[in-house]
């Protein structure tokens, strides 16, 4: 459940990095990886697709289209990558590069569990309170009583320190439907994508079954 590649604005495709700043004077840049395959996403050789950000690249004159570039050398350094493309030549163009975002194409493989974000946003949360893994999927394809209840959707995915969250928005009762619309907002919850929280991710079916510790969806 690591799939870490976050989504871009044209679902067709989703970010893998973000260029931080430039580095040095030769045009090289830092790009900070949103992506779980660095290696093979920013390879020596490969064309990566960029999207511009606001009016930076209008203010020093570059494109406000989405551009390519193409990666001349690569090497981490400090969790980063320092980069440089064929095309950027010197240091005011590696300047004009920050905040643009690298995207490209997902790699759809749901055979280790792993997941980007924008297939999760969207789900119905389904749970039966803190049961096993084994008894949530019984429950969930084998028609073990109580069924699953539907709690609400997920929202958004949020990034901790530790593991994704899934910021989901409660399904209320109309009592707390009244109270929620005084307040101006849903009541959301933060469930931690884990396995132990989170034993099912079903796509076909457009749902997540979710086996909480007690108190969590009480939460603010």
């Amino acid at each position: 459940m690591t799939k870490h590649d976050n989504s871009a604005d044209d679902p067709n495709y989703v970010q893998i990095g973000r260029v931080v700043k430039p580095h040095g004077v030769r045009g090289e840049f830092v790009v900070e990886p949103t992506t779980d395959d660095p290696e093979r996403r920013f390879a020596v050789g490969s064309v990566v697709k960029a999207m511009p950000v606001g009016g930076r690249q209008r203010r020093n004159g570059g494109s406000q289209e989405p551009f390519t570039l193409t990666v001349a050398s690569v090497r981490g350094h400090q969790g980063r990558i320092i980069m440089k493309a064929e095309e950027i030549p010197d240091r005011n163009a590696a300047e004009s590069l920050r905040g643009v975002r690298f995207v490209a194409e997902p790699v759809i493989d749901h055979s280790d569990d792993e997941f980007y974000d924008f297939e999760l946003e969207g789900l119905h949360v389904l749970t039966v309170g803190p049961v096993s893994a084994e008894e949530a999927h019984a429950r969930a394809y084998e028609g073990d009583q109580p069924e699953l209840e539907d709690i609400g959707i997920v929202k958004n995915v949020l990034r901790g320190p530790a593991q994704r969250l899934l910021e989901v928005e409660i399904e209320s009762d109309d009592a707390e439907s009244a109270e929620a619309e005084s307040d101006g907002a849903p009541r959301t919850v933060l469930i931690p994508f884990v396995q132990a929280i989170v034993p099912i991710v079903d796509i076909d079916n457009e749902a997540i079954v979710v086996t909480p510790p007690e108190g969590l969806l009480d939460l603010p």
